[in-house]
């Protein structure tokens, strides 16, 4: 498994991140032994990037890494959790709730450090509470050796460069924005570089629109996007081919991002996605897709608050 270094942070991740929201249940139930042997079997490839949430899962996802990570030599990975967001109605980015959240992720965890701590979904914040009080909340913890990197993730690339811009982050997580159907992220890389925050590819999957089996109902995409993921799904099938095989493949091989967060619940889903990023991209089936997607490239919705989607407008 390659690995790159996470921008001037000075950890070094693998190139395919663990996506622990699974662990939380948030695709569907899952046995929890299953989701342990996902983690050790993504240690045995040399996966060392683990992405989780107290959110996923109301602190399940957590707990589970945690169990799975025990007795681990701790420099054999680097662990990045979230601050801020707990469930659907319980956002808080205050600093006091902030540092009681690393207290409780490190016990959860069971380590005593976090490698990369990152305000969660800040679209749904107050973006000057994150950049006057969060995020210097979070560097005094990197102060005191609890994180070693700061970041934030979200949806609207708006809302994160325009926090980038303002305070000094490490990291910005960006989500279903460089995939076969959505590749606007790839349209900023010049107003994110400029803000020199290393960006983090999450779920190049569109959280399972890009996958032979569909989404789960909760998925916020429209319908014609998730119609459009379906067509290109069943045309892949028809060629004997697997929709996220050629997803996972086009991320890794022309993003150029340091690391991917792909969900992962199962032992055999990490098995299968190292196997992929060792073949090559097949040119003829992604230009067949991508006409089959282009009706519905780089359409969105709308996560937040909706005067964080354009915040320069508003805040």
């Amino acid at each position: 498994m390659k690995r790159n270094m996470l921008g001037s942070t000075g950890l070094e991740v693998s190139e395919v991140g663990f996506g622990a929201s699974p662990l939380g249940a948030v695709y569907g139930a899952f046995a929890e032994p299953d989701g342990i042997d996902a983690v050790h079997a993504a240690l045995d490839l040399g996966v060392c990037f683990f992405d989780v949430s107290p959110y996923y899962g109301a602190t399940l996802a957590e707990t589970v890494l945690g169990k799975a990570l025990h007795g681990v030599d701790r420099a054999d990975y680097v662990l990045a959790t979230k601050v801020g967001r707990y469930g659907d109605e319980d956002v808080d980015f205050s600093a006091e709730r902030v540092k009681r959240s690393v207290q409780e992720s490190l016990k959860r965890l069971q380590t005593d450090h976090i490698g990369l701590i990152q305000c969660h979904d800040i679209e749904f914040g107050d973006l000057g509470q994150i950049v006057h009080e969060t995020l210097p909340a979070l560097r005094e913890l990197e102060d005191a050796g609890l994180v070693r990197a700061v970041g934030v993730t979200g949806y609207p690339l708006d809302a994160l460069r325009y926090v980038a811009a303002r305070v000094r982050v490490d990291t910005v997580l960006s989500y279903c924005q460089y995939t076969l159907q959505d590749r606007r992220r790839a349209q900023r890389r010049r107003a994110f570089a400029e803000t020199g925050a290393e960006v983090i590819n999450a779920s190049p999957l569109a959280m399972g629109a890009l996958t032979q089996q569909g989404p789960a109902a909760w998925h916020p995409a429209p319908a014609p996007v998730l119609e459009r993921c379906a067509a290109a799904a069943a045309l892949c099938r028809s060629l004997g081919a697997d929709i996220a095989r050629l997803a996972v493949q086009f991320a890794v091989a022309t993003g150029g991002f340091a690391t991917n967060v792909i969900g992962t619940s199962g032992a055999q889903d990490i098995r299968r996605t190292v196997r992929w990023i060792e073949q090559p991209l097949d040119q003829a089936l992604l230009r067949a897709v991508d006409t089959c997607l282009a009706p519905v490239r780089d359409q969105g919705w709308i996560n937040g608050l909706p005067d964080n989607q354009h915040p320069g407008e508003h805040v």
